[in-house]
Parts: C-alpha cells; sequence; structure tokens
C-alpha cells in the first residue's frame, strides 16, 4: 500500500492549525490564561537571570506546560458544558468547578516549584 505523503502532511499541518487557531482564541477569551502566560514570562525572566540549572529548567517548563494545558483543557470544557446547557444546573457548576479546581490545585503545586528553585537563589543573593 503506498501512501501519499504529501496528503499526509497536509493534515497534520492542518491539525496543527486547528490546535494553534485554539490557543489562540483562548488567550484572547481568557483572563486566566493570560494571567498564566503573564507568570510564565516573569518565571521564564527570573531563571534566566538566576541561571537556573538544564534540570530546573526542566522542572519549570513542564510545570508551566501542566498548568497552561489543564487552562485549555478547563476552557474547553466549559465550553463543552455551555454548549449543552444555558441553564444553571447543578451538575454543570459542579463539572467547572471540578476542572477549575485541578488548574488550581496544580497552580499550587507551580508555586511551590517555583519557591524551591527561586529561594535559594534570592537567599544566595541576599547573603
Amino acid at each position: 500500500m503506498r501512501t501519499d505523503w504529501s496528503a499526509e502532511a497536509k493534515k497534520v499541518f492542518k491539525s496543527f492549525s486547528y490546535a494553534i487557531e485554539g490557543i489562540v482564541h483562548a488567550v484572547k477569551m481568557e483572563r486566566n490564561l493570560r494571567i498564566h502566560l503573564t507568570f510564565t514570562v516573569l518565571v521564564c525572566l527570573f531563571a534566566v537571570w538566576f541561571s537556573v540549572s538544564i534540570t530546573e529548567w526542566l522542572i519549570i517548563l513542564l510545570a508551566i506546560g501542566a498548568v497552561i494545558s489543564l487552562e485549555l483543557v478547563n476552557t474547553a470544557l466549559e465550553r463543552v458544558v455551555d454548549l449543552v446547557t444555558e441553564e444553571h444546573l447543578p451538575l454543570a457548576k459542579q463539572a467547572k468547578d471540578v476542572a477549575a479546581g485541578a488548574v488550581f490545585v496544580f497552580a499550587i503545586i507551580a508555586v511551590i516549584i517555583g519557591l524551591v528553585i527561586f529561594l535559594p537563589k534570592i537567599f544566595q543573593i541576599l547573603n
């Protein structure tokens, strides 16, 4: 069986473009995602300033990626719930709240990761 690589490449490119379109839409529409992205820039600037190690960079990037990904999933879930019902149903609220809670839990973990990485470096400068 012969595969048309050009057609496959177009499909892959199209799927990437849909993903980017979703991210751009979320950035435009979701305040919390913009807040996370602002903190992402600040954390990356701190990481450069403090010359964090490769391992620390990887941990920071994993935390950032997880928080932003969870926020995108939360946004998608909110849209699906809104699509299903415009009523303020208890289960719809619970679904949205639980998804937001997942973002919140990992955002707290990301802050703790940042403190573990950056506080010793800050204390070293202050001493």
